[in-house]
């Protein structure tokens, strides 16, 4: 007799492959783990310079998610996919990640995400060239959390360096047009995804450190070393595998809002552990910005209700 009970049992999502888990603990490392990871950077700036960390990190992180993948037997991408991997890779790690670090050295962490915090709007921008407006919800929460970016910045204002202000606002549409061109490409499944574009950042990243005279140190600061560590592990295997994950199955504006969140969270991590100061501007335009993210989700709760 066979059990009519099979196939609906079959089609129920396992529990470490739901959404409605995944996207939850994708959201909260992207939350709080990238937030840390400015303050991770700004550790492993004290030893090790701005473009060849970022590539060893990729490196590093990508060998290791690729190797494992093809042990579990996961296909490697195509030809077209390591193309498009390597476009996305640029833009989402090379410039991206790449201009963040080259901007801490003469920003502070808090203020490195404050500034990319302006990514959604670009990426609100780029998708509107797709013909994927937002929503008059989705457009309100990304021009509160705007504001709420204005306001923190008044309290720390990028004046002290235009060059570092002009990498990170590069660093912000790079990441934007990635996030948003990718999603209309063939690139690879899942983690590989993950991997290919690290490996292919990582190309990029260790030939401008080598055309830029960079080295690695022959003596780094353990706690340097340590946050390299972090940022290969949590900053880039778990956390970026996250984002994907979130940009494949969530609206753009929910998928970028980590970008509202980090600054709170990473000024929070500078002056519980380095002691940066915290002002009234910078409390008041954490509160905008969490606002706005909240606009956002429940934007995107009404709309898919």
């Amino acid at each position: 007799m066979s059990d009519s009970s099979a196939p609906a049992a079959a089609d129920m999502p396992r529990p470490l492959t739901n959404p409605r888990l995944l996207i939850p603990l994708s959201l909260f490392a992207l939350y709080i783990i990238w937030g840390s990871t400015y303050l991770g950077i700004r550790y492993a700036l004290e030893s090790y310079p701005p473009f060849l960390l970022a590539g060893v990190r990729f490196l590093i992180a990508g060998v290791l998610l690729f190797g494992f993948l093809r042990l579990r037997g996961i296909t490697a991408p195509s030809a077209r996919q390591w193309r498009n991997a390597a476009i996305t890779g640029v833009l989402l790690l090379g410039f991206g990640n790449g201009m963040v670090c080259f901007a801490e050295q003469r920003v502070s962490s808090g203020i490195a995400a404050v500034a990319v915090a302006s990514m959604p709007l670009f990426a609100a921008l780029f998708s509107s060239l797709y013909g994927e407006h937002p929503t008059r919800r989705e457009g309100l929460g990304l021009a509160i959390g705007f504001i709420g970016v204005v306001v923190l910045n008044l309290g720390n204002g990028l004046s002290a360096s235009r060059l570092g202000a002009a990498a990170l606002l590069l660093a912000a549409m790079c990441w934007a047009f990635g996030s948003v061109w990718s999603k209309r490409q063939d690139m690879p499944q899942g983690p590989m995804n993950t991997a290919a574009q690290m490996l292919c950042a990582s190309v990029a990243l260790i030939i401008v450190a080598l055309l830029a005279g960079e080295r690695l140190p022959a003596h780094p600061t353990e706690r340097a070393t340590l946050a390299t560590g972090y940022l290969i592990v949590f900053g880039s295997i778990i956390a970026f595998s996250a984002y994907l994950y979130v940009l494949k199955h969530v609206r753009p504006a929910l998928a970028t809002s980590y970008a509202y969140v980090n600054p709170p969270v990473a000024v929070l991590f500078g002056l519980l552990l380095v002691g940066e100061h915290v002002g009234p501007y910078d409390l008041a335009g954490m509160a905008i910005i969490l606002l706005g993210v909240g606009v956002i989700t429940f934007a995107r709760q009404r709309r898919h209700a």
